[in-house]
């Protein structure tokens, strides 16, 4: 399974005070620039006024954040999830609940149902301080919830590539935060996770690019093992 939206599609309406029309603040564009090299943050400028932010994380290793530079105001989006595949009504209740705690961005969905936060920053507004603030909220709130969703909307696609790894001896190793879901399934063997490398299906919300900084991960950890001339075995995955 893949994403339906990568970093550079296009997420939900993005009306907004100023529609998006005329030519983009030119003195927010170089804020942000600056903002943006002056801490090594991965990005690249899509099509002269929007700017396309990686922020690395833990539980969802790269979230994608577009800063749409207008007149007046910075659109903020970024893309979270896929549409799920089960359990909406849970899905929006999470939603909706989360949004009361959130800063400067809300959640909500597109038109196929896919899952974004979204805001603005009056043009007047932005700022390190307030860049700061706001990309650091969406990386907590994108780190904090992505399991999250993925367990409600997706369990039953998470049992069934459980199910389809362990037979095929395929590695776990991203599947490991969801554990809790399979215990009435077959498990991996002794050692938890197979030596064999290999790509498989994709989660939902999940890239190539993830998984193979998933795998280098856990053969770098292996190689370390090895070369601290232990006799224990490798420590359990954690999430």
């Amino acid at each position: 399974m893949t994403d339906s939206a990568g970093p550079d599609s296009a997420g939900p309406e993005a009306a907004g005070p100023d529609n998006g029309k005329g030519a983009p603040n030119a003195e927010v564009l170089r804020t942000i620039e600056a903002f943006l090299v002056d801490r090594e943050i991965e990005s690249h400028l899509l099509d002269g006024r929007t700017f396309v932010v990686n922020l690395p994380g833990e539980k969802r290793l790269k979230t994608a954040v577009h800063l749409h530079v207008r007149q007046d105001t910075v659109r903020i989006e970024s893309f979270i999830c896929r549409k799920p595949d089960e359990d909406f009504l849970k899905i929006y209740d999470y939603l909706l609940r989360r949004n009361q705690h959130l800063y400067s961005v809300s959640y909500t969905i597109d038109n196929t149902g896919d899952i974004y936060l979204v805001g603005w920053i009056p043009a007047a507004a932005v700022s390190d301080d307030e860049l700061d603030r706001v990309l650091g909220s969406i990386l907590e709130t994108a780190d904090f919830d992505f399991n999250k969703l993925l367990e409600i909307g997706f369990h039953t696609s998470i049992r069934r590539e459980w199910s389809w790894r362990v037979k095929n001896g395929e590695p776990l190793v991203n599947l490991y935060a969801f554990r809790h879901l399979t215990s009435d399934l077959e498990q991996p063997g002794v050692d938890g996770m197979p030596e064999e490398n290999s790509s498989g299906k994709l989660l939902p919300g999940e890239t190539p690019a993830d998984r193979a900084k998933a795998d280098a991960a856990k053969a770098a950890e292996a190689e370390a093992g090895e070369g601290s001339g232990g006799d224990g075995g490798s420590a359990a995955p954690t999430s």
